[in-house]
């Protein structure tokens, strides 16, 4: 009798396990708001949608980042295909088997929520509102018909009060101050036309563009208001040669560090240090630096290179 107690003891503890193991998979509000504020914060300064904005909108339209459609399409907006030439899923929403965008990051999703806001002319009003306007901004988006829920303002405005979001539009506000030109969305000195013969992508928060075949330095340097000498600093080249000799250019400083998701990268046959770093948006010399590598070296095929940490000695 005591044997059969002690079996069906551990039975139910291996069930409650299993059980809380899946509940414990889904993010919570928190830890939703821990890993992507970041990206609101930064979307923020390069595009001016407020980061509660963006935070809030992504708590709601994704179910903290649970929801279908943001598990299997990393859609954290709720974004229709609209004009869309991606990817694409469908999903029950207002009507059966809409058009939704896919995306093959997360990140890409937040990248793209900034500039579809930023871009389309029934949103431009929201642009002349102070960036720690959340409520007005709120309001304004269920003015523009960002969505059809007749409470979503206050829903959204509930989501950042509740968990202090507005905290991240004032970290973020800082040293910017943010205005919206006709057909233009700006970040910095940086000018973004919608129309340029680029798309502006992004990877690890940066921006980059993909290289054309007529690309010279000089013509990309002028269509973003760049100086002669920030391609090839930005893109970690001594000697910048061709454009043309590159699949795709930062048009902006890489970063620091990797994104959360790539902490480390096991180096392929043949695969250089710049290569590594373009990949991943790093700077050169701080990937050597994580590495404890001298400026120059290679690593070895199979070596595991650290992306986010420095390695110990």
């Amino acid at each position: 009798m005591q044997k059969i107690f002690v079996l069906l003891t551990v039975f139910i503890n291996c069930i409650v396990c299993l059980t809380f193991g899946q509940i414990s998979s889904e993010l919570t509000p928190q830890q939703y708001i821990d890993k992507y504020h970041e990206w609101a914060i930064l979307n923020m300064k390069r595009s001016g949608v407020p980061a509660s904005i963006t935070l809030a909108q992504g708590m709601l339209e994704s179910g903290n980042g649970n929801s279908r459609l943001a598990v299997e399409a990393n859609n954290h907006f709720g974004i229709k295909c609209h004009d869309w030439t991606g990817e694409k899923v469908y999903h029950h929403d207002d009507r059966r088997n809409e058009c939704f965008r896919k995306y093959n990051t997360v990140y890409d999703s937040y990248a793209d929520h900034a500039q579809f806001l930023s871009t389309r002319s029934r949103y431009a009003f929201l642009f002349d509102l102070d960036i720690t306007d959340y409520k007005g901004w709120a309001r304004g988006l269920k003015k523009a018909g960002y969505a059809t829920d007749p409470n979503y303002a206050k829903r959204l405005i509930d989501i950042i009060e509740r968990y202090k979001l507005y905290e991240f539009d004032r970290e973020g506000a800082g040293r910017s101050a943010w205005k919206r030109s006709k057909g233009t969305s700006t970040s910095g000195r940086h000018v973004i036309d919608p129309y340029t013969r680029h798309e502006v992508l992004f990877n690890n928060g940066v921006r980059y563009i993909k290289v054309k075949p007529e690309d010279t330095f000089s013509s990309i340097a002028q269509e973003f208001n760049l100086r002669d000498w920030e391609l090839p600093k930005y893109n970690d080249l001594k000697s910048a040669g061709k454009a043309t000799d590159y699949n795709y250019l930062y048009i902006e400083p890489k970063r620091n560090k990797a994104h959360p998701d790539h902490p480390w990268h096991v180096v392929k046959e043949g695969e250089s240090m710049f290569e590594i770093s373009q990949i991943y948006g790093i700077k050169l010399r701080k990937l050597y630096k994580l590495n404890n590598m001298n400026e120059g070296e290679e690593a070895k095929p199979g070596e595991r290179l650290s992306l986010r940490k420095k390695v110990k000695n």
